[in-house]
């Protein structure tokens, strides 16, 4: 049996092999090319929840990913400077847009020397991708190296020097996304979470039981086959509006980004309705870091003092290795002071470790 058990295994070992090279001897059959990018409705106008800079030049771009769903982004590129620039693509956080955070800290970056690109992730703002407001942990992951894919081919960068950078739940994302393609050189996770954790275990882990894993399954599934009756996904509801008058700090944090004028954009689905409620499945079934001691490039995970998720990127970094990785601590910062609050978020930091470990080597 044993004997059979490897033959068999040898043989499926052996159609794949053939099936790659079959691939790559060209592209003779339409259906192994790229998929053709979507028309997105883009609005070109300035619609940002932060001022726009005169350091830097502004534009909408797209690419599209492994599966075929096309991504919007916000490019940032240094005025009066030449390239090959450095990159970076950023996204984050969990359930905000590009018009947010992720833009923020493109720009800021832009204006320090980086071709810069914020994205929408699949399902959600201006990029493409139905039914909408779905996440899911590997396509998620893929999204940065499908932005990896289009900053690597542009004219005008050094495929070399390319980071990315995610904000909240996509901190943790990115880390993933590093340990998976060595061709991102430097990643930087701020004021991030473990998504596939906080999912599956709830905050600092009270919720990690078999039992409490199994109740929110089983609701999940009813949900499931409530939304396949009824023809359309129901949605978790983004931050609490009206706050509660026991709201722990952490979620009036929260309100006080997404739904005031200070964060508020109608993209967003932390500020309207949220995800659709089953998209939390997958990441209850997925673990994040499994091969995070093999992430030989460079990490740096921004927390600050005081955030209610520091405990994700302390926890994270004790599985990094190497004397690239770098956790710095913010003093008297919150989780949402790293979003927005320009005295707080350590730009001129983030862009030295960016040279320090992406140089030029010209």
């Amino acid at each position: 049996m044993k004997i059979k058990n490897r033959i068999l295994g040898l043989a499926l070992l052996s159609i794949f092999v053939i099936n790659i090279k079959a691939e790559n001897m060209g592209n003779m059959n339409s259906n192994t090319t790229l998929a053709p990018q979507q028309e997105l409705e883009m609005t070109q106008e300035w619609d940002k929840v932060f001022p726009k800079s005169d350091k830097v030049e502004h534009k909408k771009v797209t690419f599209v990913n492994r599966y075929g769903i096309t991504l919007a982004a916000d490019m940032f590129i240094p005025k009066n400077a030449e390239g090959p620039f450095p990159a970076i693509a950023i996204s984050g956080p969990f359930g905000a847009v590009k018009e947010q955070s992720s833009g923020l800290y493109a720009q800021q970056l832009a204006e320090r020397g980086f071709l810069t690109i914020a994205f929408d992730p699949s399902f959600t703002g201006e990029s493409g991708g139905m039914p909408r407001r779905v996440a899911s942990p590997d396509i998620n992951v893929e999204d940065f190296s499908a932005a990896v894919d289009f900053l690597s081919v542009q004219p005008d960068i050094n495929p070399e020097r390319i980071g990315i950078l995610g904000i909240c739940g996509w901190g943790g994302i990115a880390i993933q996304a590093a340990i998976n393609d060595p061709r991102i050189k430097a990643t930087v996770a701020s004021t991030m979470y473990d998504m596939t954790r906080v999912v599956a275990n709830g905050y600092f882990d009270a919720d990690d039981s078999a039992e409490k894993r199994n109740a929110a399954r089983a609701a999940m599934a009813r949900q499931r086959t409530e939304d396949y009756r009824n023809g359309y996904y129901k949605r978790a509801g983004g931050v609490v509006d009206p706050l509660p008058e026991d709201a722990p700090d952490f979620l009036k944090g929260y309100y006080d980004y997404y739904k005031t004028k200070r964060g508020y954009t109608e993209r967003s689905g932390n500020s309207n309705d949220g995800w659709n409620v089953t998209s939390a499945l997958p990441f209850m079934n997925f673990k994040f870091f499994e091969y995070a001691g093999e992430l030989d490039r460079a990490v740096m995970i921004v927390h600050g003092e005081k955030a209610h998720s520091r405990y994700f990127g302390e926890d994270t970094f004790k599985k990094l290795h190497g004397d690239n990785k770098e956790l710095l601590i913010i003093a008297d910062a919150t989780h949402v002071d790293l979003y927005d609050q320009l005295d707080k978020i350590p730009f001129n930091q983030i862009a030295t470790f960016y040279n320090t470990w992406m140089p030029d080597t010209k």
